[in-house]
């Protein structure tokens, strides 16, 4: 095989237009386009940016000031405290789960159901 034997292709701007079109309808992403027409998605993302049509791209933007980001910190602060809180509360039944048992066992009862019962607990 020669290096000039690839095939170089060419696309009318009618179809390019269609193509950005189909996009923006939202039916078919990129990807299916690609499929759909025999495109490299880096191909439509180039038609893209030539249309300027930036309504298209996949672009994720975060815009935070100061007051945002301190707020996002206070609450990573406050969940961080809420799961120790819950930690320790689990722990905390855990262990008076156990002295009921322990309880149940030296004062003669089948099962800590039937001290509970016993105690109005």
């Amino acid at each position: 095989m020669y290096n000039n034997d690839r095939v170089t292709r060419r696309y009318s701007e009618p179809f390019k237009l269609k193509i950005l079109a189909e996009l923006s309808t939202g039916k078919y992403n990129k990807h299916q386009l690609g499929k759909i027409y025999g495109i490299n998605r880096s191909t439509i993302n180039e038609w893209i940016k030539k249309y300027d049509r930036k309504d298209l791209m996949n672009t994720r933007i975060m815009v935070e000031t100061n007051d945002e980001i301190s707020r996002i910190k206070a609450l990573q602060k406050e969940i961080e405290q809420l799961k120790k809180l819950l930690l320790k509360k689990d722990l905390d039944q855990m262990v008076d789960e156990s002295y009921l048992e322990v309880a149940a066992q030296k004062l003669g009862y089948k099962n800590v159901l039937e001290l509970k019962k016993k105690l109005n607990i």
